[in-house]
């Protein structure tokens, strides 16, 4: 292809809508870019947890012959020490069917003094681990004597050899040297590699909303690591019951394996289970907000969650971990209690609904990025887009 055809074909493709200019450069989507349009606030720049100020995200993908399909996902706060500056922070568990490590501490104190990784269920120690070495072994940490690490997961069993705990340190470290500031990686990627949701191939999503300056300008960011069941809703319209795939649906069926029961063998992949899985949501905020509010604050994003059709089953995890990046709410170890200027209560409304948005927002995209991955002698499909975007359109979701 000569230069001028390159050009052409360049300019040509950014004539195109945002959904034919993703599948013209071989790229999925995000469901911004084919008219999916959640709620009533706008996203910010990057539509992402990292319009936060001062958050970063970093993945490590972990993909071994043809058995690992796991990974690593670091989110940082804000540029400076994770212990030396700790930031308000609050737990809401909608099902506690999981192993989020630290949950206890945060609870207590209302604050986080690491990062947060996720990763695979049975990798959560070993992240764990590395992250303790590599946070000790800072400038300034020499004294240190607790640590609480913060570590979510979900399962990717069915496509990754979990049972081997495929991880490093040296993983481990990448995904926390390696964050950064503006657009973030989505799909089946980091600790979203093997994960699922809806039947489809699930991962990392993440979506942002900015307040209008009326209601003081405020921003809520999520990411998600979605590997979860149920019955898939897009903006209202029922795509998991229009492509046949959702929860149940042998028993509603009637088909010989209609006795509620998981499936057996590569039926999981069709989602007829009882819901089976997990979702880990982690909510940033710039607003000046206390652990107490940070709980309500997450609290709110199990809405979102169930907007997509989720019914946190019984063996799902459904977290969040919420936290505050303002100065003026950040914490020094031992220090006396801080009486910082922080929002009131009437002022929450707002957050509220940017962070149900932004939550059923970053679950679509998690979905429309990830692409189809095979491991352990399993396939798990990518959402299809075509077919999709025929079920919003039948909906009125999209022109």
């Amino acid at each position: 292809m000569g230069r001028i055809t390159v050009v052409a074909f360049a300019v040509a493709l950014l004539l195109l809508p945002p959904a034919l200019q993703a599948q013209a450069s071989g790229e999925r989507p995000r469901a911004r870019d084919v008219g999916v349009e959640v709620g009533i606030f706008e996203p910010g720049p990057w539509n992402a947890i990292t319009d936060v100020a001062g958050v970063r995200v970093g993945h490590t993908t972990v993909r071994e012959g043809d058995r690992v399909r796991t990974g690593i996902t670091a989110i940082w706060a804000h540029g400076g020490d994770p212990y030396r500056e700790r930031v308000p922070a609050a737990i809401h568990v909608g099902n506690g069917f999981g192993k989020l490590l630290g949950v206890t501490q945060v609870r207590e104190l209302g604050e986080l003094e690491t990062p947060v990784l996720l990763t695979c269920t049975l990798c959560v120690w070993k992240a764990a681990d590395a992250m303790v070495e590599w946070q000790l072994a800072r400038p300034g940490m020499e004294d240190v004597r607790s640590l609480n690490a913060v570590v979510g997961e979900t399962n990717d069993g069915g496509l990754n050899d979990i049972r081997s705990r495929p991880i490093t340190a040296a993983q481990v470290v990448a995904a926390l040297d390696g964050a950064a500031a503006g657009p973030v990686e989505e799909g089946s990627v980091g600790a979203g590699t093997g994960t699922r949701a809806f039947g489809w191939k699930g991962g990392i999503g993440t979506s942002s909303r900015i307040l209008p300056a009326t209601l003081d300008g405020y921003t809520v960011g999520v990411l998600v690591q979605s590997n979860f069941g149920g019955i898939l809703s897009i903006d209202g319209a029922p795509v998991g019951r229009e492509l046949g795939r959702y929860s149940f649906q042998g028993a509603v069926s009637g088909a010989p394996d209609a006795d509620g029961a998981p499936p057996a063998g590569d039926a999981w992949l069709e989602q007829d289970d009882t819901g089976q899985g997990s979702i880990m949501m982690v909510v940033a905020t710039d607003a000046p907000l206390s652990d107490r509010n940070l709980q309500r604050l997450a609290s709110r994003a199990i809405m979102g969650l169930a907007r997509t059709g989720s019914f946190a089953g019984n063996g799902s995890g459904d977290y969040v971990i919420a936290f505050s990046t303002a100065e003026s709410v950040r914490r020094a170890p031992g220090e006396a209690a801080p009486t910082p200027a922080e929002l009131g209560n009437d002022a929450m409304s707002a957050l509220f609904q940017a962070v149900v948005e932004s939550t059923e927002e970053a679950i679509y995209n998690s979905l429309f990025k990830a692409t189809s991955v095979s491991g352990m002698g399993r396939t798990a499909d990518a959402l299809p887009v075509d077919e999709t975007l025929a079920v919003l359109r039948r909906y009125g979701v999209i022109r």
